[in-house]
């Protein structure tokens, strides 16, 4: 009789614990979960709810109230070299060189971070994202959908081993978040760690390994940790 293969080892890359965020004020119960290595990490909740802005903490680009998030056991600071090598991350702003194409801004992009054949890379990923007709256009003509995508582009151009997404989703075409969906189960399947805000129960139900519900601080004393299909029921209910 064959024995079975033990299960790998989870390797942890992102730890948050105690996370409270906001501004003065927490915006949300705290936060406590981690994601390992080929797992995917919904944050899910109301409009407002503060999503966001933990998204925000975890990139390092908010200092939380308390608590902490640490990468790889080491705290995040989204200025060290590691963490830049590391993560990448797409939020709803326009993150890009106005000066420069868009073939242009991702050749840079690949370039600073060490990508090899940047040319053959860079035209891979204008073609996954439907933009090989806007290489050579400059971003502030492009579409919102079209915008967006160039977002992601440029997160993906670069190696990574954690994506930080803030509702990838959105301003995108029923082709374009099935495009999406499946570029996102392929990177969480190759191995990377995926952290995202999301309203979309298609992406949630194809992509979560586990999602956390984010609450307001009047009403739990945590945030809950649930999994995908309770998730995806809990954005299916209709906004009261």
């Amino acid at each position: 009789m064959s024995k079975k293969k033990p299960r790998p080892a989870r390797q942890v890359v992102l730890a948050l614990e105690g996370l409270r965020v906001g501004y003065g004020e927490p915006v949300c119960a705290p936060v406590t979960v981690d994601v390992a290595a080929g797992e995917a990490l919904c944050l899910v909740g109301a409009n407002g709810a503060g999503k966001s802005t933990v998204l925000r903490a975890v990139a390092g680009l908010l200092k939380p109230l308390s608590g902490k998030v640490t990468l790889r056991g080491q705290a995040v600071d989204e200025r060290s070299a590691q963490f830049r090598r590391e993560v990448a991350s797409v939020f709803d702003e326009d993150a890009w060189f106005a000066e420069l194409s868009v073939a242009e801004h991702l050749e840079l992009v690949a370039r600073g971070h060490g990508v090899r054949d940047v040319v053959s890379v860079v035209d891979a990923e204008l073609e996954a994202q439907r933009l090989t007709g806007a290489a050579d256009q400059l971003p502030g003509s492009l579409s919102s959908g079209q915008k967006r995508r160039l977002l992601l582009a440029a997160a993906l151009v670069r190696p990574r081993s954690v994506l930080l997404l803030d509702e990838p989703e959105q301003r995108l075409d029923p082709t374009g978040r099935e495009a999406l969906a499946e570029r996102l189960v392929a990177e969480r399947d190759a191995g990377t760690a995926l952290v995202l805000a999301t309203h979309d129960v298609v992406l949630l139900r194809a992509l979560a390994t586990r999602a956390v519900v984010i609450d307001d601080p009047d009403v739990a004393p945590a945030c809950r940790v649930v999994d995908a299909d309770e998730a995806a029921r809990i954005v299916s209910e209709p906004v009261r």
